[in-house]
């Protein structure tokens, strides 16, 4: 037995190490990939000697759904502790439904509401502190991020790295004449490089999101080692679902994108392995706003993320419902590969961020893109760039709420529907494969924080509302307002979805094809005993939908799950009232 336990652990240990040696073998020959791989084993025999957590199961399931919200989304007039806040709100009004919470930044920060990070271990004082953390995970599973891209020009890391001390030391990329940016693909629109004050001379530091955001250099180990440390502090604090955000732009290597280099994926199999080898359970999502291809390339060979974004949905759930048209969404889910078991698509709709286009590109023509973009900002909207070089700039992501975007078309001029079209969004993602993540703001239609923005100037915090709790109360307590129509109906939404086995994120998927007014799709329950026919008015305008051409097996009784009063047996056709969603179920 013993002899086994020891063939295992070095099978471990030599895992790592190839993990390690494949990481680091452009860099320097002199890295000792020994030491780093002894480190790391060290970390994981010390956490596993000191933490009591035990295994979790699988959180995959029809019942796995995710509230995306800031620390202090809520907040009352006068007091701290915002995580409190939320608590309380929390196990009130939206439990019953979310069963995962992913919180943004929570620490302290210099920019960019939270993702400027000056200290990944600590909360700050204005939220509350971990045990907070610790007391909502014991009913919801906790997502945080870590902001491994870069760090804030204003935490303890940068001000050591600026003095040529630990910790902090070699921490952050600079590049001299000879490194060649001229194909490196840029999120913004800001010069990439800044310069910066040493100790003893001047370099050039890279500044991927702002000159406040200076990039991390995983070139030196120890950058690497420090955000092992960082994930097994979180999961310590009741943490067990870590966001990589922007992830994508890690590693940089001259004459290259410097986006999705194989030592990016290389290092997100080394974190997956760790996390394998805790004595807990965890699960890694990828946050990669690149085009199709390029964000799948985050599952790996089932060893890397085990959620990816599904970032092509947003703008193409947009399109389909302000042009009513229902043809490239259909094109584009035929073409999705079916994650595999144990990995799974996050399906959003709205985030914290704005909408992104690039993943878009190749599925919307400039035609389309650019008719998009109209109606956009007709509907308020207003738009972040980002630099191409030798070819100025180009949109990088719609900055408007998912509510203020879709309220009105060229259709509906004046939003007459808005309501029902906001709905019908969030009713396709629910019955998309995949898990799905819901904006805390969206619960209750949000539209544009305009005074915000106009205190900030930044077009992100137009999406950035944080709700007053008395007030939010009051709207919902109005069964009329938007925000009460809007909630009790996304909740009731979930309610129904999260019971049904065929909307298991692997189950089975298949885009029907029933013209460019309707939008469908057929889920199968893994065990095949459940079949939904999920279908969709995309328009303003009622549709006579001819029920023949769903296959609906004569002998099994078949019914709305949505409106159960709805008759489906016995019937050719069924009138589809604007932007309405029909789930056809056999039991």
């Amino acid at each position: 037995m013993m002899k086994n336990s020891s063939k295992v652990s070095q099978l471990i240990k030599d895992d790592i190490q190839s993990k390690i040696i494949q990481i680091y073998k452009s860099v320097d020959s002199e890295i000792n990939t020994f030491y780093y791989t002894r480190k790391i084993n060290e970390l994981i025999k010390n956490f596993n000697q000191n933490a009591r957590l035990g295994k979790k199961e699988d959180i995959c399931s029809e019942k796995t759904i995710l509230l995306i919200s800031y620390a202090d989304n809520l907040k009352i007039k006068g007091e701290k502790n915002t995580l409190n806040i939320f608590n309380t709100f929390f196990k009130k009004r939206l439990k019953q439904n979310f069963n995962c919470i992913h919180f943004l930044p929570f620490f302290p920060s210099s920019s960019d509401s939270g993702f400027a990070v000056k200290d990944h271990n600590v909360i700050d004082k204005r939220f509350g502190n971990w045990d907070h953390i610790k007391r909502l995970s014991k009913y919801a599973n906790i997502m945080a991020d870590i902001v491994i891209n870069h760090a804030s020009s204003k935490g303890v890391w940068f001000k050591n790295f600026l003095k040529n001390k630990d910790p902090g030391k070699d921490y952050f990329f600079s590049v001299d004449r000879k490194f060649n940016t001229k194909k490196v693909i840029r999120p913004r629109e800001h010069p990439l490089l800044q310069k910066f004050k040493m100790y003893d001379n001047q370099k050039k530091l890279w500044c991927t999101f702002s000159p406040d955001q200076v990039d991390l250099n995983f070139k030196n180990p120890d950058v690497l080692i420090d955000f092992v440390k960082i994930m097994m502090t979180f999961i310590s604090k009741g943490i067990s679902i870590f966001r990589l955000d922007a992830v994508g732009y890690l590693w940089k290597e001259t004459n290259t994108e410097c986006v999705n280099l194989p030592q990016t994926h290389q290092i997100i199999k080394l974190f997956r392995l760790i996390l394998e080898r805790l004595n807990t359970r965890s699960w890694i999502v990828t946050e990669t706003n690149l085009p199709g291809k390029q964000n799948l390339s985050y599952f790996g060979n089932n060893d890397e993320a085990h959620w990816i974004y599904n970032f092509s949905l947003p703008p193409l759930v947009a399109y389909t419902l302000l042009f009513e048209d229902s043809t490239q969404i259909s094109n584009w889910s035929k073409s999705m590969p079916p994650a595999r078991n144990g990995n799974t698509y996050l399906n959003f709709l709205a985030s914290h961020d704005g909408i992104g286009m690039r993943p878009i590109e190749g599925i919307l023509n400039e035609l389309q893109s650019n008719k998009m973009f109209l109606r956009i900002k007709k509907n308020n909207g207003k738009f972040s760039y980002r630099k191409i070089h030798g070819k100025g700039k180009k949109i990088y992501e719609a900055n408007i709420t998912l509510f203020d975007l879709l309220s009105r078309t060229d259709y509906d001029k004046k939003g007459n529907y808005k309501i029902k079209r906001f709905l019908a969004a969030h009713a396709i993602m629910f019955s998309l494969d995949g898990i799905p993540g819901i904006y805390f703001n969206s619960l209750f239609g949000t539209s544009n924080d305009i005074s915000k923005f106009k205190i900030s100037k930044k077009n992100r915090d137009l999406n950035r509302h944080k709700w007053d709790l008395f007030n939010l109360q009051k709207k919902l307590g109005k069964k009329n307002s938007k925000e009460s129509i809007v909630f009790s109906e996304i909740m009731r939404l979930l309610k129904i979805r999260k019971s049904q086995e065929a909307f298991h994120p692997n189950a089975t998927q298949y885009t029907l094809d029933l013209g460019k007014k309707i939008y469908g799709l057929w889920r199968q329950s893994k065990d095949k005993r459940q079949s939904i026919f999920s279908v969709t008015n995309i328009t303003s305008e009622s549709v006579e939908f001819n029920l023949n051409r769903l296959n609906l097996i004569k002998n099994e009784t078949w019914r709305d799950l949505i409106n159960p009063k709805t008759k489906i047996n016995g019937k050719n056709s069924i009138k589809l009232k604007p932007f309405e969603t029909l789930w056809i179920s056999n039991y």
